[in-house]
This record gives structure tokens, sequence and C-alpha cells, in this order.
């Protein structure tokens, strides 16, 4: 039983620092324009790196919690 809650800690760490390093990499000159919100309510069009970026950071949110939702019970 240790051995597995050891891995999933390793697991965490290497989630958090890979989950670190996304959001550092991610562009920060996001400003939210209300001129341009007249015509496009809402919409919002990405490029193809920052659509990788979002959605590698939500992948990696998700795999955190559930990484700490296991250890919290495992211990």
């Amino acid at each position: 039983m240790s051995d597995l809650v050891s891995i999933f800690t390793i697991t965490q760490v290497v989630i958090s620092i890979l989950l670190i390093i996304i959001v550092l990499i991610q562009n920060k000159n996001v400003t939210l324009n209300l001129s341009s919100m007249w015509w496009g309510m809402w919409e919002v069009t990405r490029r193809w790196r920052e659509k990788v970026l979002h959605n590698t950071t939500i992948v990696l949110w998700t795999l955190f919690i559930l990484n700490a939702l296991v250890l919290f019970i495992l211990r």
C-alpha cells in the first residue's frame, strides 16, 4: 500500500511541475476588449498553439484533482 501511495505522490509532483510550466508559458497579453464584443458576443478565436495550451491546462488540472482525491482516499 505504501508503494502505491509513493507512486501517486511522485505523479502528483510531476503533474504539479508540468502544470506550473504550462501556465507560465501561456500568453499574458490577453485582455478584454469591450469594443469588439458588440458584434461578436463572447466569441473568442484562439490560434492552434493557444488551443493546445488551453486544453493541456484543463487536462492537467483534471489529472491533478483526480490524483489528489486518490491520494486522499489511500491515506
